[in-house]
């Protein structure tokens, strides 16, 4: 607690909330927003990552509190590449990834307890090696790919396919620390 306006984490994502620990901040409560994520015609990667963000932090009912959320996009040129729900779109991803750069870009949205709206946005470039089937195959058939942006979640078995990063890693994961922490202490919470 922070003796002040609770913090609410809108979003349905524990790697969030892990990351959220490790600098030490305890969300009051974790809210699931429900909101629609389909990318929209002609929307930029970044743009529809900047959205999605601020969607789910309107669209949790928390009066009074700050209110954050997240959206993390792998984007490949103009591309959104889904979250993947099964192994055929896992495998998809990743034979588009292999051997190519691709960006991740991670919005942050934060609603004040007064209703503003302030945002951080993070684009890290990553690297992939270039992939057999064989590794594809190994890969698929576990769950790391289950629900994850681009087929891959950096932080399990894909590091593996990981040559080079030019950002945050842990916005790559799903959340970055650094611009996290200075939203939330501009905005006037405090841990």
């Amino acid at each position: 607690m922070t003796g002040g306006p609770r913090l609410i984490l809108a979003s349905a994502s524990p790697r969030r909330l892990a990351l959220l620990a490790q600098i030490g901040i305890e969300p009051d409560s974790v809210i699931a927003p429900d909101v629609d994520e389909t990318p929209r015609a002609a929307e930029t990667p970044r743009r529809y990552a900047l959205r999605v963000a601020c969607d789910k932090a309107l669209a949790v009912a928390a009066p009074g509190a700050f209110v954050l959320a997240a959206d993390t996009v792998v984007a490949l040129g103009r591309r959104v590449l889904p979250k993947t729900e099964d192994a055929a779109a896992a495998r998809a991803c990743l034979e588009l990834l292999s051997g190519r750069a691709h960006v991740v870009f991670t919005a942050i949205a934060l609603r004040t307890p007064e209703g503003a709206l302030r945002t951080r946005e993070t684009a890290t470039r990553v690297s992939f090696k270039r992939l057999s089937a064989q590794e594809i195959a190994r890969y698929c058939a576990g769950e790391d790919w289950r629900g994850k942006a681009g087929g891959y979640a950096i932080q399990g078995a894909a590091a593996r396919f990981v040559r080079r990063i030019n950002g945050s890693y842990s916005a790559v994961v799903g959340l970055g620390l650094a611009e996290t922490a200075d939203l939330l202490e501009g905005a006037g919470w405090r841990a």
